[in-house]
């Protein structure tokens, strides 16, 4: 195995190449094709494979499709909204267990009641993210508890 060290934003990550094993699979539902797109190559620069929706009617075929290992989802998406993709998504053996993290323009407050009934892995406000804040989010949720997060190099 041959590992990488990549520091975006002051942010460090160790990324382990391997031939063999495929990339962990991530769903950005974002109707803002431009944030999608940042999270998107931020997220594939340290490793991971991303799908990107932008609307909900794609983001639960995309979902259905690919089967990620994480969705990252907006509340307020056109066609079909946030609440309602995790509701649909929750009725399904497809979709009941796929970890989702909705980052929204919403307030958690001012958001519709019941998400966390829906077992999500949390919940952020846009403007309250930082830079490098979603892959350290990704990363935290993604990454096995007794996985070492780096390796010290003399």
């Amino acid at each position: 195995m041959c590992g990488i060290l990549l520091v975006i934003d002051n942010y460090e990550r160790v990324i382990h190449m391997e031939e063999d094993i495929e990339p962990v699979k991530i769903v950005i539902a974002e109707d803002n094709e431009s944030l999608a797109d940042i999270y998107k190559t931020r997220l594939e620069m340290i490793g991971y494979k991303c799908f990107t929706a932008y609307d909900g009617e794609e983001a639960l075929a995309v979902i259905e499709r690919e089967r990620p290992a994480l969705v990252l989802l907006d509340m307020m998406m056109p066609k079909v909204a946030g609440d309602q993709i995790l509701a649909r998504m929750r009725a399904t053996d497809w979709g009941k267990d796929i970890r989702v993290f909705i980052i929204s323009n919403l307030n958690e407050i001012d958001a519709p009641a019941g998400l966390r009934d829906y077992n999500i892995e949390g919940y952020a406000v846009k403007a309250n993210l930082n830079n490098d804040d979603i892959d350290k989010l990704v990363d935290k949720i993604l990454t096995p508890p007794d996985q070492n997060e780096g390796v010290e190099l003399e």
